[in-house]
Formats: structure tokens, C-alpha cells, sequence
């Protein structure tokens, strides 16, 4: 029997991970507070919320999240919170994307593998507003039914009858020396 008779291809639908990206970003984004601060004494990022949609050749993440900056006013004498949500649309180009993916049945996940955070605050040069700098990344994937090229074998369970397989000690206690530890280290 030749090779060409024994081994065929066929090709199979299966759900498959066709599309990948990544992207840091800074943004920067001012503040107005209802008093003139004179300092910040603290700066945060709470309630983030998210969710990926599939646009074009990538994936935008579209979300919000509050931002809570405590500052002090009127000569560093009081002190305030002031808050704002922000709104958001990240889009993260795709760094690998399957050109055969069947678009009808595309689903897309994004992960905040760095969440928004305020890495710089600082009060403006008219004495008026907050400016925060925040840092924030994701990571994206495309998942969507793609073709696969698989090997088939025809060889049936019978062909393997007429052979012998023989299976080396380990019924004799042969193992009981072994040190497992040093086995770990080699794997």
C-alpha cells in the first residue's frame, strides 16, 4: 500500500482564535473642579466597565470609568473631591488575523491586562483644572468557525493484530530506586 493511499487530508470547520492584538495607551484628560485647587493631594481610577466590538480590521473597546481626584483649595486650607466619569473608545489594531475566517460567526473578547490608572496629576498653568495622565493596555482576540487542514489516517484498529509490543520492566519493582525530584528538573 502506498503512502498516498494510507495518509489523506480533509479539510474540517472548527471554532478557532483567527485574529490577535495588543495596545498600551496614554491618554491625558482635564478636570474642572467647582473650586481653583492649589494642590492634588490624591488621584484615582474607579468602576471601570468594558466591552469588545468587532470594527473592521480590529477591535474597539468601548468602556468608561470614574475619575476621583482629592484636592486642596483656597490657599491649601480645604479640601474637595471631585469626580467625573469618562468615556472611551480603544481601538486595538489586530496583529494577526485569518483572511479565510467566516466573518458570520465572529464573537470578540478584550482583557485589561493593564486597568486605568492615573500615573500623573497635576494642577493646570490657569490655576482652573486637573490634568491626569493615565496609562491603561489591552489585549484582544478574534474568534470566529476557519478551515483547518487536517491529516487523515485510514489505517484501521485491526492493521496493529499482527504485531507485538513488548513493555520493559516495571513489573519487577524497577521504578522503586528512581528519584522523582531529579526527574522533575530534566522536564
Amino acid at each position: 500500500m502506498s503512502l498516498s493511499n494510507k495518509h489523506q487530508c480533509r479539510e474540517i470547520i472548527t471554532k478557532a482564535i483567527c485574529g490577535k492584538g495588543r495596545k498600551f495607551s496614554t491618554v491625558t484628560h482635564t478636570v474642572t473642579p467647582p473650586n481653583n485647587p492649589t494642590s492634588i493631594l490624591g488621584a484615582w481610577i474607579i468602576k471601570h466597565q468594558y466591552e469588545a466590538v468587532a470594527a473592521g480590521d480590529g477591535i474597539e473597546v468601548v468602556g468608561t470609568y470614574d475619575l476621583n481626584i482629592w484636592y486642596s483649595y483656597d490657599k491649601n486650607s480645604q479640601t474637595d473631591v471631585a469626580k467625573e466619569t469618562v468615556s472611551y473608545v480603544e481601538r486595538v489594531p489586530l496583529s494577526y488575523l485569518d483572511p479565510k475566517h467566516r466573518a458570520s460567526t465572529v464573537e470578540v473578547s478584550a482583557e485589561a491586562t493593564q486597568e486605568p490608572s492615573c500615573v500623573e496629576a497635576s494642577v493646570s498653568s490657569n490655576g482652573k483644572s486637573v490634568i491626569l495622565r493615565v496609562e491603561r493596555e489591552f489585549s484582544v482576540e478574534l474568534i470566529a468557525e476557519t478551515k483547518v487542514l487536517v491529516k487523515v489516517c485510514n489505517l484501521k484498529h485491526g492493521d496493529y493484530e499482527d504485531k507485538e509490543f513488548d513493555f520493559i520492566g516495571g513489573e519487577d519493582g524497577e521504578y522503586e530506586d528512581l528519584d522523582f525530584e531529579d526527574l522533575e528538573d530534566e522536564l
